[in-house]
C-alpha cells in the first residue's frame, strides 16, 4: 500500500521532472535512501515524497538558466532559492491532491524548502533525504551527467566529489556509501570516461 502511494506520487510530478535530468536523479536518490533509513532510521512515509518532489521546482526555473545556479564555482543562490520555495508548493498541492496526511505534508514541505539552503538537518528524515540527494552525484549515471554538465573530465569530477566527502554529508552511512561509491568510479574511470550516447 506505502509502495502504491509513493508511485502515484511520483506519477503526479513527472511533468515536474522532465528537466536536469531530475527522473534519473529522483529515482537514483530513493534507492539511496532505502539504505539509509535501514541504518540511520528515519520515517519512509516522510523521506520518499520528500526526495520524488524535492527538486520539482526546477520546473520553474527556465533550462538556459538552471545551470548558473547549481553545481561548481559562485552561483546563482537567489535563483536556487527558488526551486526549493516553488518546490514546496508544487509538492503541497500534489500531497493534498493524493490527500496525504497534513501532518507529514507539513514536515515534507519543511524539508523540501531548506534541503540545499540549509545545511543543518532539522530532523533524521531531512538528515537522509539530504544524505540521499548527494549520494546521487557518486552513482555512476550521477558522475557521468555531471562531468558532461559542468563540463569537467571524468577525473576532475571525481577530484571534486572526493574533496568534498566531509562537507556534504550529515549522517555516518551517508559518507559511508560515498567513499563505497567514490571507490567504484575510481576503480571504472575507463568505462565511465568513454562516451555514451544515452544522454
Amino acid at each position: 500500500m506505502m509502495q502504491e502511494i509513493f508511485d502515484v506520487i511520483f506519477d503526479l510530478a513527472m511533468p515536474f521532472l522532465d528537466t536536469r535530468e531530475n527522473k534519473t536523479h529522483t529515482r537514483i536518490s530513493c534507492r539511496f535512501a532505502e539504505r539509509l533509513l535501514k541504518k540511520e532510521g528515519g520515517d519512509p512515509h516522510v523521506v520518499y515524497p520528500a526526495l520524488i518532489l524535492h527538486d520539482v521546482g526546477w520546473k520553474c526555473i527556465p533550462e538556459d538558466l538552471q545551470l548558473s545556479a547549481f553545481g561548481p564555482g559562485d552561483k546563482d543562490m537567489k535563483l536556487n532559492r527558488i526551486h526549493e520555495i516553488e518546490g514546496a508548493r508544487i509538492a503541497r498541492d500534489i500531497l493534498e491532491q493524493v490527500r496525504y496526511p497534513q501532518h507529514l505534508i507539513k514536515e515534507i514541505t519543511d524539508i523540501i524548502i531548506g534541503h540545499d539552503s540549509r545545511k543543518i538537518a532539522i530532523s533524521i528524515n531531512d538528515a537522509v533525504v539530504k544524505d540521499a540527494d548527494k549520494l546521487w552525484r557518486y552513482s555512476e549515471d550521477g558522475a557521468r551527467i555531471n562531468a558532461l554538465r559542468f563540463a569537467l573530465s571524468f577525473s576532475q569530477n571525481l577530484d571534486r566529489l572526493r574533496k568534498k566527502l566531509d562537507e556534504w554529508f550529515i549522517t555516518r552511512t551517508g559518507l559511508t556509501i560515498a567513499k563505497e561509491e567514490l571507490r567504484l568510479r575510481e576503480s571504472s574511470l575507463d568505462r565511465l570516461s568513454a562516451p555514451s550516447h544515452s544522454l
